[in-house]
């Protein structure tokens, strides 16, 4: 299972790439193996202001819908595109070409784990 040293990561099982005040956002390998086949990716929230820790979508696999959490207080900037039509990029390249949203950061890092400490929470 791949999780990468250069992300920051949720208790909820999303990864966040910090790039000056913008965020890129999407669910741990661990999260879609879990999930199982993604059928579809539902982010109703492009320009909304979300807090952190509160529902910016759903995410959908073939037995069950979950929701996703918003790992940093925020503007969503933007959201993947690719995954209106090809959902299953979460499974493939979750950290690549399956990301789910871009934002604006206005919140605080600290409480982001690093990739030991996410290792350590999912007992890897």
């Amino acid at each position: 299972m791949t999780i990468p040293d250069g992300l920051k990561y949720t208790k909820d099982h999303e990864w966040v790439k910090i790039d000056g005040k913008t965020a890129t956002v999407g669910i741990t390998e661990f999260a879609q193996n879990e999930l199982g086949d993604i059928v579809y990716v539902d982010i109703p929230t492009v320009g909304q202001q979300v807090a952190a820790h509160a529902v910016f979508g759903t995410v959908e696999a073939v037995k069950t819908v979950s929701d996703l959490f918003m790992p940093l207080s925020g503007k969503v900037l933007e959201v993947n595109v690719l995954l209106e039509a090809n959902p299953e990029k979460v499974n493939e390249d979750p950290y690549g070409q399956g990301w789910m949203i871009k934002l604006e950061i206005s919140g605080d890092t600290a409480d982001l784990l690093s990739a030991a400490q996410y290792k350590e929470l999912i007992g890897k």
